[in-house]
This record gives structure tokens, sequence and C-alpha cells, in this order.
């Protein structure tokens, strides 16, 4: 018997996939690892100044066989509506399964954060010869699942545990955070089983989960004061519903509010598929922030 569900999530895939990569109009390296990668794309047609810049973090569980291809449709959607985009790879677990799992195990610790970290600190370096048409006063972080989580920790940096080589002293300049489907509750991710076990392996299996978690999870590092907003597919099986409506909730519980906005009637790759309704809806939250 079939699982609509799981037919609707394969169909979706497909369609998010099926777009050929996007060749980017400038890349430039943040370090001498080959994932220390941004790429950038200016923003299409007529521009009247200088355009907001949207960061791009992609997803894929932190597993190393997904890399920033993926995305660059939706990277380029956004530059089709007017904005500078900077779409940022960084290392990942490996490419092959480890002794004891099904498969390639998520993220590398500390060079998952390393390298969002490094991005995020040299990019307003990088862009004057690169991207010449971004402000990076009007600058909004956007990442989907894995990356949304890396999306929300990127903001969060200023309220990392004291002694963490990722804190900075003060806020970041952010207009703000927009998380699509991010993995942004661990222990409730872990309790549904999110892309078998990515979180715990992320940080490097459970005898680090105690000591590690508090500098990893998003919902562990509030409030931020960043202007923060997840969008949600209602019938997402990749990453629940009741992931992101944890992380609001702890948001909530810390006195910071979060905006959910769920699209109804979709999963999770829509949100990043320039061919599906769902991709206008997350282009119109990054706009409300970054115009």
């Amino acid at each position: 018997m079939t699982d609509p569900a799981a037919e609707r999530d394969a169909a979706e895939a497909a369609s998010a996939f099926a777009h050929p990569p996007v060749a980017p109009d400038a890349s430039a390296a943040y370090g001498e690892h080959p994932d220390q990668v941004v790429d950038f794309y200016a923003p299409r047609g007529e521009t009247s100044g200088p355009a907001p810049l949207v960061v791009v973090l992609h997803g894929g569980a932190w597993r190393a066989p997904y890399d920033r291809q993926h995305i660059t449709p939706f990277a380029d959607f956004l530059a089709r509506r007017g904005f500078a985009v900077a779409n940022v790879e960084y290392r990942r677990g490996s490419s092959l399964p480890h002794q004891g799992s099904e498969g390639p195990v998520a993220g590398r610790w500390p060079e998952t954060f390393d390298d969002v970290a490094a991005a995020m600190d040299a990019l307003p370096g990088l862009l004057a010869p690169a991207l010449p048409s971004a402000d990076p006063r009007r600058t909004v972080v956007t990442g989907h699942s894995a990356g949304g989580q890396l999306a929300l920790w990127a903001a969060a940096r200023h309220v990392l545990p004291a002694g963490s080589p990722w804190r900075l002293p003060a806020p970041p300049e952010l207009r703000g955070v927009v998380a699509l489907a991010p993995i942004a509750d661990f222990e409730v991710a872990e309790k549904l089983g999110v892309c078998g076990g990515a979180s715990s392996q992320l940080l490097g299996g459970p005898a680090h989960w105690d000591s590690r978690r508090p500098s990893a999870d998003p919902a562990s590092l509030l409030p931020t004061g960043i202007a923060t907003a997840v969008v949600q597919g209602r019938e997402d099986i990749v990453v629940p519903p009741a992931v992101a409506e944890s992380y609001v909730a702890a948001a909530a519980k810390a006195g910071e509010m979060v905006g959910l906005t769920m699209v109804e009637g979709v999963g999770h790759f829509p949100l990043i598929d320039p061919a599906a309704d769902a991709c206008a809806v997350v282009a119109e939250e990054i706009s409300q922030l970054a115009w």
C-alpha cells in the first residue's frame, strides 16, 4: 500500500531538484579549503541603487553529498526578485557511511561551525569586489532545513556560551533571519528521528550531546534580539512542523516573538523550488525584513 505523504514528498523533491544549477556571477574564497567558498548572484533587471543582501545557507542534513549546487536555482530566483545573493558553502560530514551508521554522518565538529562563522565574518570584505551592487547594511540570512539551523545560529552568535570561539561581542548587523523548515530544536528533532539522527551526529554523537548542544541548538540560543521568521510547510514529513513550533514556543518563553508562517498543502522542498508558489511566500518574508 502506498503512502500518500511519501509520494507527495518524493514528487516535491523531484521538482525542486529538476532545475539545472545556475552559475554564479562571481565567487570568492573565505578560506583555503575547497568548501570555503561563496558564490555571488547580482540582482537581475533594472535596479536603482544598492540591493539588499540575502545570505543563503543550503540544507542537506549537514552531509557531504548535498552541496550548494542544489539551491542555486533558489539563489537565482531571489536575484530575479531584485536581491543580491551570497550562496555559502561549508564543510559537511563524510561522503561515506561510518561504522555503525546507515549512511554518511552529518556535519563536522567544529569545522561546520568554523566555516559558517568565518564566511559571515568575511562577507563584508568580499562584497565590494565580488558583488558591488549589494548593500551590506540590509542583510538577511536565510537557510533551508539544516541550513535553516545554521541561519538561526549565525544570527545568535552573540548569545553563544561564554568562551565559545564563535561568540560575537555584539549582535551581528542583520536585518533579520528567515529560516525555512529549519532543524531548530535538536531535542524535538531527535525524538522524531529527523534525517536519521543528524542533529546528534552533527554534535559528534551522544557522548557530546550535553556539552555541545548549548553551542549549536537554536532553541538553546534565545532570545537573540534579531528579527526572526520561520516558514514551514504544513505537510512536511522531512522536518515536521513540530520542530519549528517547538522553537517558536521556546522563543516566546524567552520573551521573544518569532513569526511562523505555515504554508498549507506543501511539504519540505517547495520552499526552495522556484516553480512552486511556496517559494514566492519565502521571497515575501525576506522582502518584509530587507526592504
